[in-house]
């Protein structure tokens, strides 16, 4: 299950469908995973917060992933497996920037939050390489150009 909860109305006035977005990235993320993942579309401020709370970098960021721990399964019950949150102001910017839409740029973001849930990380080049694969994988079975081309040129 996806939950969405939209907490700055900027998501929703830029993009009415947002939650429909997010859904189909996180879906298509997680593939034939079994699990839970929050997801939470706020704003620089809330971003920046947790970003200085948890990671020690006061300064808003596209998406962060909170891993949930590892507890036992209940029976029948699909596991947590965290929460992701999102900052409206730094990922519309980073669309503009790039020239992408918003849709494709927060469909990126929503999969590269997941994959962190699921133990993906890019600390080192090649965990980079493998995960960015990873994601041009995911997100061109839902239609989203690769994110990374414009950087290749």
């Amino acid at each position: 299950m996806i939950e969405i909860e939209v907490e700055a109305d900027d998501w929703s006035a830029a993009l009415p469908e947002v939650e429909a977005v997010v859904e189909r990235a996180a879906t298509a993320a997680l593939g034939t995973v079994q699990g839970d993942v929050v997801v939470l579309l706020t704003d620089n401020e809330t971003v920046r917060d947790l970003n200085a709370r948890f990671r020690d970098k006061d300064k808003p960021t596209n998406v962060l992933s909170f891993p949930a721990p590892e507890l036992p399964e209940l029976l029948g019950a699909a596991p947590h497996l965290g929460d992701i949150v999102l900052a409206y102001g730094v990922c519309a910017d980073e669309a503009v920037a790039q020239k992408k839409t918003l849709p494709d740029h927060l469909s990126h973001r929503v999969v590269h939050g997941v994959l962190h849930l699921l133990g993906r990380d890019h600390e080192d080049e090649a965990e980079a390489e493998e995960m960015e694969a990873e994601e041009r994988e995911i997100l061109a079975g839902i239609g989203v150009a690769d994110p990374y081309a414009a950087e290749q040129d």
